[in-house]
């Protein structure tokens, strides 16, 4: 990846959730990596082409109102949200922590991103493992997957 290098993997939702629980400011994004995205340092909305001002991403700062329930699920969740942007998408998309500084939200309500410093890609198997947990849940949810609505597809 030129102006990236090489980035650690995080293999396990354990390994993931440990960050997230001794760091603040982490966010996941869902792309074909860093390496394209610094270069453009924004996202577009795809149903009006909008540039934005950031990327848009996900944040992995557990909430104050999560309480004591498990770091673990929070960010099974998380990963889970968007974990069908592979398969409707490109296949080539994958998730990756960073840091950022939020610069406003999206359309979806997303933040928005920039100062982006990448810190490591997740694991298929990570995605895989929160899943597990998800299907573990006794509620009942899916990932925010809209290809159904008008054939049109999230950001």
């Amino acid at each position: 990846m030129p102006g990236v290098p090489p980035m650690p993997v995080y293999t396990s939702l354990d390994e993931l959730t440990e960050l997230v629980t001794v760091r603040r400011g982490l966010y996941v994004r869902w792309s074909l990596g860093p390496a394209r995205d610094l270069a453009t340092g924004s996202s577009t909305d795809e149903l009006t082409g909008a540039a934005m001002p950031g990327l848009s991403a996900s944040p992995l700062d557990i909430e104050d109102w999560w309480g004591d329930r498990p770091s673990r699920v929070w960010v099974a969740r998380r990963l889970y949200d968007y974990s069908h942007l592979p398969r409707i998408k490109d296949s080539r998309t994958r998730p990756w922590v960073l840091t950022a500084r939020e610069t406003g939200r999206g359309p979806d309500n997303e933040p928005l991103v920039v100062g982006v410093r990448p810190l490591g890609w997740i694991d298929r198997r990570v995605i895989a493992e929160a899943d597990q947990v998800i299907r573990c849940q006794r509620g009942s949810w899916g990932p925010m997957n809209r290809d159904g609505a008008a054939g049109r597809r999230p950001e």
